[in-house]
């Protein structure tokens, strides 16, 4: 290819008159985007290959996401010696070098709203059946509350929901006053039994993820090995592969969808440099569906102006969701089919017609195409092509130092990363305050001595002006500004006197007022009540003489009966 078509990317070659004649798109009309769509086995992914080829020996910036695997693999074979050192080739399958990727990393105020949205579309894309209002809420919630800690991953989710000294800690550092209020006002008045359920359909999902080794590794990392403005601006390579036999089908979408996401903000912070300053970057992803969020119209929309070109395939239209459907239709400068079923040939008639009908679109061949192809910004009649051959590999291939240089430069050992994890997942130990010490100093209530109602008499309370002893180490040598651990004080309990039953004293018992004090003796001596006078029996004088009278005369009449 010479110089002066440098920027146009060929992929296809007509046959007019038995004339072939191949033919390209230029990289200003690549800006409106290029949207693909045939039947599996028809020549999409070869279509996307050559494409990616030629802008990675034309020194382009390309991001090629892949959930197939062997596509991305085989450009391994054609990237350019003095190309190397710019590839990112992420391969979550790759456990011993994982690469970090944190979506939440440096996120600035103006763009965690934007962050958190692009969030939630991948959650509710994947969990769709699950997803509800209230699931919504307090994730956003959740989300936006982490964006404001430094070092937060979305490992932090799950951690913010279960372990309540983590979630002060990330509170703590909320300066949005909606974001505060939300877990200050209302989380904290949540029952144990109302937020156990209403986190535990978050938990869940989100702990499928964490649980899986690739995934985990990858978003666990707190600091992200490489910068996706620096690479789109400095024009970097980077393959994704994300091949669904190895890392799994829902880790394939969830890393694919972060992955988008992450390259549409990066792009729209481009905004701070001039127009003619921005750098082309060209993003080709296979079976897009799998990764189209609902903010994914948005990116078909402004991505243009902020130098992203999208080259995008997937195998039917209802595989897309209406919005993303009607962004593309609406959007997309060039458009080709292949071979495709007999409900999508309806719906793509309309675009071909009247050069090509339903009946022709399902009837094409192994990499026959109809395209409508955007000419110096002008849409070209319907035409037919047939797509070019696969581009001869490279006579030396950089495959390994590509590999060894990226693990090198973006990877990091395993062992150091899992330990990493395990240290971040340690309880927080609270730390020693001023208002701690406050609360320490301040005098302690003692609990009542408890007494009998007979012992109330025998026991006086025992009031000591000496302190009581504490087994601590001395005050002085807490520093709450040095951020030290609470320091556990053992005081030792009052002693209980035991209560018992009373008993009878036994016969020479001492009673023990006789042994008080004298103020004792004479308070209880005051408090005994007055003896009543005893009343005087009258004595009947006259009734005892006539007794004795009686007595007498009975005992002189036993004297003389028995003379």
């Amino acid at each position: 290819m010479s110089e002066a078509n440098n920027d146009i990317v060929l992929f296809g070659e007509t046959n007019f008159r038995n004339k072939r004649t191949v033919f390209g798109i230029k990289m200003d009309d690549r800006r409106r985007h290029m949207y693909i769509i045939g039947k599996s086995g028809m020549g999409k992914s070869e279509l996307l290959k050559n494409i990616a080829i030629q802008d990675i020996q034309a020194g382009r910036g390309l991001a090629f996401i892949d959930p197939h695997g062997d596509p991305v693999e085989d450009l391994l074979d054609y990237i350019p010696k003095e190309r190397v050192k710019d590839v990112i080739y992420i391969n979550p399958a790759d456990l011993e070098y994982p690469i970090a990727f944190n979506i939440m990393e440096h996120v600035s105020f103006d763009k965690r709203h934007l962050i958190a949205d692009g969030l939630l579309s991948v959650f509710k894309k994947i969990w769709v059946d699950a997803w509800s209002a209230r699931m919504e809420y307090i994730l956003g919630y959740t989300i936006l509350a982490l964006l404001e800690t430094p070092g937060a991953t979305l490992l932090g989710i799950n951690r913010v929901l279960s372990d309540k000294e983590y979630r002060k800690h990330i509170v703590e550092n909320v300066t949005d006053p909606e974001v505060k209020a939300f877990w200050t006002q209302e989380f904290a008045k949540y029952t144990d039994k109302f937020a156990t359920e209403a986190v535990a359909a978050i938990q869940n999902k989100i702990g499928q993820f964490v649980a899986n080794t690739l995934i985990r590794n990858m978003i666990g990392q707190p600091k992200s090995s490489f910068d996706m403005r620096k690479a789109m601006d400095e024009g970097k390579i980077l393959l994704v592969n994300l091949s669904k036999g190895r890392v799994g089908e829902d880790a394939s979408r969830l890393l694919g969808a972060l992955m988008i996401t992450n390259i549409q903000l990066a792009a729209m912070s481009r905004v701070d440099t001039p127009m003619v300053e921005r750098k082309d970057f060209i993003l080709v992803v296979d079976e897009f569906q799998n990764f189209a969020t609902a903010s994914f119209a948005n990116i078909l929309s402004e991505a243009r102006k902020f130098r992203l070109s999208l080259v995008i395939a997937h195998q039917y239209i209802t595989q897309m969701d209406e919005a993303v459907s009607d962004a593309v239709f609406g959007n997309v400068g060039t458009i080709v089919t292949f071979r495709v079923g007999a409900e999508d040939a309806e719906a793509l008639e309309k675009e071909f017609t009247p050069e090509f009908m339903a009946t022709d679109i399902v009837n094409l061949g192994f990499r026959q195409i109809y395209l409508k192809l955007l000419i110096d910004g002008v849409t070209s009649k319907a035409f037919s092509a047939t797509t070019m051959d696969t581009i001869a590999p490279l006579a030396q291939s950089e495959r390994a130092a590509v590999l060894e240089n990226s693990r090198k430069k973006y990877g990091k050992s395993r062992e150091e990363v899992e330990k990493a994890i395990v240290e971040w997942r340690q309880p927080l130990v609270a730390t020693h305050t001023e208002q701690d010490e406050r609360e320490y100093r301040a005098p302690r209530r003692e609990m009542p001595r408890q007494f009998a109602p007979w012992q109330e008499q025998h026991f006086q309370r025992r009031e000591s002006s000496e302190p009581r002893r504490e087994f601590r180490e001395p005050v002085s040598q807490i520093e709450p500004s040095a951020g030290k651990p609470y320091q556990r004080v053992f005081r030792p309990p009052a002693p209980v006197r035991p209560v018992s039953a009373p008993v009878r004293p036994p016969k020479n018992f001492a009673p023990l007022s006789q042994l008080q004090s004298e103020p004792v003796a004479k308070q209880q001596k005051q408090l005994k009540a007055p003896e009543q006078p005893r009343k005087k029996k009258e004595v009947d004088l006259v009734g005892l003489k006539e007794i004795l009278k009686q007595s007498l005369g009975t005992l002189e009449q036993e004297e003389k009966s028995e003379e």
